[in-house]
């Protein structure tokens, strides 16, 4: 079978490059990861209150983690993604041994070299590729990291992470339908590639662009560039919309909640946008090339398209959005909240008061 990436030599590489992070003694660390679990634990249960939707898990995963787990754990949920559907679209195109051997151990340096890379600036996810239902990772020394640079009260700051993080938790184990459409739409991109050699080198650019990249910070391609056919296209708009909606409403429910719960979270929502918008070179431009750009404005397009909703129908109407798929917003109804209030309700109805 065609092996696409040495994953193996991908993490390998990711483990020997990824920063140990802030420096805490064993007592410190075995305290942020205590009190991340129960901090977990207490947003959901504002999640739930706030939003109306609970897990279906009587106990939703949760992972602490440090870089190289967090890097690990993502590999292996590549794999078991990436993997099959090489398999079945290579069928008998096998290259040569050497071919092989070679394209897939570059691939692998280049695919830990980003994983490395991310894992020193991702503070929380919703893993969904490794397993059923997924699992939320906390990445337990960024966040220590980023609090510290912000100056911001640790359990304040550890609160607002997990309730957005939580919040996808919720998105993924409270709809039952929503990790395996998430898929079908990864496989759908797949499936839309024009062929599977084409596929093949569209990818591995891909990665060996980033990898490039974040040793000299001077392209300005962007991944999305690279991988993209005409065919992939109307794809990769569903996947758009879907996951401006999951981050929208993850930044409204945090933004929502926070005030009640987290009593310096104007701070903490000031210092990290500022942090959000800053950055070296190097940052800005992995940041463009990952698409990290469009990411962020998702947070902002998204946030703004569930208050939209909310605002017009409450948080029962706005919640009919996880019904099916053919309820999701369309991408040009994230800038229109009406025309989705008119297409799954049936019409516009009066400003709910206030109260």
């Amino acid at each position: 079978m065609a092996q696409f990436v040495d994953w193996d030599l991908a993490a390998a590489t990711a483990g020997a490059l990824s920063k140990s992070g802030p420096r805490v003694s064993l007592s410190e660390a075995t305290d942020v990861v205590v009190d991340l679990r129960r901090l977990t634990d207490e947003a959901a249960e504002h999640v739930a209150d706030y939003t109306g939707l609970r897990s279906q898990l009587a106990h939703p995963p949760v992972r602490v983690v440090d870089r190289k787990d967090w890097a690990a754990t993502n590999i292996a949920g590549l794999r078991e993604v990436i993997t099959p559907l090489v398999s079945r679209l290579s069928q008998d195109k096998q290259p040569g041994a050497f071919t092989e051997a070679i394209g897939s151990r570059l691939t692998g340096v280049q695919a830990g070299t980003v994983l490395a890379y991310l894992s020193g600036r991702v503070l929380g996810q919703y893993e969904v590729f490794s397993a059923d239902p997924g699992q939320l990772l906390l990445v337990a020394p960024n966040i220590v990291e980023v609090e510290r640079k912000l100056e911001a009260e640790p359990r304040d700051f550890r609160l607002w992470v997990c309730l957005h993080e939580v919040t996808h938790r919720t998105q993924f184990t409270a709809v039952p339908w929503m990790r395996a459409y998430f898929l079908g739409e990864v496989q759908a991109f797949v499936d839309a590639s024009q062929n599977s050699e084409h596929l093949a080198e569209r990818l591995r650019r891909g990665v060996s662009t980033l990898a490039d990249v974040i040793r000299d910070p001077q392209s300005r391609t962007s991944v999305l560039d690279i991988v993209q056919t005409p065919a992939q296209r109307a794809v990769l708009d569903r996947l758009t919309a879907l996951m401006t909606l999951l981050e929208g409403h993850a930044e409204f429910v945090m933004d929502g909640v926070g005030p009640e719960v987290v009593p310096s979270v104007d701070r903490i929502r000031a210092a990290f946008n500022r942090r959000r918008e800053s950055g070296n070179p190097l940052e800005k431009a992995v940041r463009r090339l990952l698409g990290v750009e469009v990411k962020m404005r998702q947070y902002a397009e998204g946030r703004k398209f569930v208050h939209g909703v909310v605002e017009q129908v409450g948080m029962p109407g706005f919640n009919k959005i996880f019904s099916s798929p053919l309820t999701l917003p369309r991408l040009d109804e994230l800038g229109d909240p009406e025309a989705w209030v008119r297409r799954v309700h049936g019409s516009v109805g009066p400003l709910p008061t206030a109260g």
